[in-house]
């Protein structure tokens, strides 16, 4: 995938769920992974020529991981013209010596979060911006059936009423396995995820499922998508 083409997904969900106003300014989350630089990318790019002004910050929130180096991440924004922070924290150890928790995503998430949240607020940033793709759109609503026994997902935007933060997800129509072409293409300096838990996870057991499901049906992920833009899952349009 080239960066017209990325543009293009991204403008178009951009557009059609109004995910960006004049005076704007979006907090990137930027982990490192090929997801986030993509959407650093994108937005460093289409902020140039939108029609509503915007500004945008990237945000990482380092773990405190031994070995995660974002130096060649810090080095992008700037050849992008994006000012970076970095908030280190002792959350691995927190997580992973004191706590010794057994199902250690979901805290992990919660403390990211707050951190981020805290730190865009600071940097006066009254938006956020997550990499959740085509893929992932589709994979959370399978988990929700899967583990909760209910059609949910995560909508493209979220108010967030605690933090005065609203949530974006610009880019939902951009496919995984594009994502993909697009890192190698960009030779985007992604940073390998050292969490002793990575990959071993809900999600990726859902996404096994869905490639075993796909060597049935190969269109089932654009069924699968089509289905949660028709529900009634909240903040969700169906197509024209």
């Amino acid at each position: 995938m080239d960066l017209q083409k990325l543009l293009g997904y991204t403008r178009r969900a951009i557009d059609d769920y109004k995910m960006i106003d004049d005076g704007d300014k979006i907090a990137i989350g930027v982990s490192g992974g090929k997801d986030s630089l993509t959407l650093l990318y994108a937005l460093s790019h289409l902020r140039r020529f939108y029609p509503k002004k915007f500004d945008i910050e990237a945000i990482t929130v380092n773990m405190g991981i031994e070995g995660m180096d974002f130096s060649q991440v810090a080095k992008l924004c700037n050849e992008l013209g994006v000012n970076y922070t970095i908030i280190d924290t002792q959350i691995a150890e927190i997580i992973f010596s004191h706590r010794k928790e057994k199902n250690p995503c979901s805290l992990c998430a919660k403390l990211r979060k707050g951190a981020f949240n805290e730190k865009a607020k600071e940097l006066g940033c009254n938006k956020k911006a997550y990499a959740h793709h085509f893929d992932d759109v589709i994979e959370t609503m399978m988990m929700s059936l899967i583990y909760e026994g209910r059609f949910y997902c995560f909508s493209p935007v979220t108010y967030l009423d605690r933090t005065g933060l609203t949530l974006i997800r610009p880019l939902i129509y951009v496919k995984e396995a594009d994502v993909k072409g697009f890192r190698n293409a960009y030779n985007l300096p992604v940073v390998k995820n050292l969490c002793p838990v990575n990959g071993y996870t809900k999600r990726h057991y859902v996404k096994e499922l869905i490639k075993s499901l796909q060597s049935e049906n190969r269109d089932i992920k654009k069924g699968l998508f089509h289905a949660i833009k028709t529900s009634h899952i909240p903040g969700w349009k169906k197509p024209e």
